[in-house]
């Protein structure tokens, strides 16, 4: 966290998924199996400016209403736990400047909502782990530990609680949003049809734990890495024309990315 003239700020990278595989149901949630990367040139800039405000004030470029905003529900949370978050909310407005793309499966959201929660840690010395924190984080999103944590690279399990750092160098990506929305809970519906879902065995899962990123996409076509993007192309067929050859899909979509050299 730097602080700059009474300002705090701090980087909310992005994330790509270089595999994601769904192996079973817990309650209503998906459980899956997923190597999340962090993309360090595409990331939103977060800053506490020390302002008085009158009710939380949040600004930034976003599509959603402030209540079903991330960093909203982080607050909520935090502010009926400790009474000096609440407080430090009175004499400081948070500022987004946003560069990821919204509903683009590279997890913007989440990653503002565990910058947020990282950076309050810190300026109101709530000393938390970073376990307790990603418990909290994961109240919000399944995707908000993994950017608790803050590794480059990590092995997700459960529905996005177990995060495992994996040491390897990472690769450069090249990232493309097309302007497509793709709705998650309808592609989840579209794979929960039975159409869409194909059991992977425990031996393939270990496996792909174990190698490399680089090697995952060196084998892997897009279908093979990424158990949603057949029922996110059925969902919107023009995702087609972006999955050209080298090219994977992260998350829910709608972004594509490829290794380059």
């Amino acid at each position: 966290t730097a602080y700059i003239c009474g300002h705090t700020h701090n980087i909310s990278y992005a994330k790509i998924n270089i595999f994601l595989k769904i192996v079973g149901k817990r309650d209503n949630y998906h459980m899956l199996v997923s190597r999340f990367v962090r993309i360090k040139n595409l990331f939103d800039i977060i800053e506490f400016q020390v302002s008085n405000c009158d009710s939380f004030t949040l600004e930034g470029n976003f599509s959603c209403e402030i209540k079903k905003n991330t960093i909203y529900k982080a607050y909520k949370l935090l502010s009926n736990m400790f009474q000096n978050v609440k407080d430090y909310f009175k004499h400081h407005k948070i500022v987004v400047k946003k560069d990821i793309p919204e509903f683009a499966g590279l997890g913007g959201g989440s990653s503002n909502c565990a910058t947020f929660i990282l950076m309050v840690n810190d300026v109101c010395k709530l000393n938390l782990s970073k376990d307790i924190l990603a418990e909290i984080g994961a109240k919000i999103g399944s995707d908000v530990p993994f950017f608790i944590y803050e590794y480059d690279s990590a092995n997700v399990s459960g529905i996005g609680e177990n995060v495992k750092q994996f040491n390897e160098e990472i690769p450069k990506f090249q990232i493309i949003t097309p302007n497509i929305k793709c709705d998650t809970s309808v592609i989840f519906q579209r794979l929960r049809d039975g159409k869409f879902y194909c059991k992977i065995q425990k031996n393939e899962i270990d496996k792909l734990l174990k190698t490399k990123s680089i090697d995952i996409l060196n084998t892997l076509s897009i279908t093979e890495a990424n158990d949603l993007y057949k029922p996110a192309l059925y969902c919107n067929n023009k995702l087609q024309k972006y999955a050209k050859d080298n090219w994977f899909f992260s998350g829910s979509g709608s972004s594509f990315f490829k290794l380059v050299n």
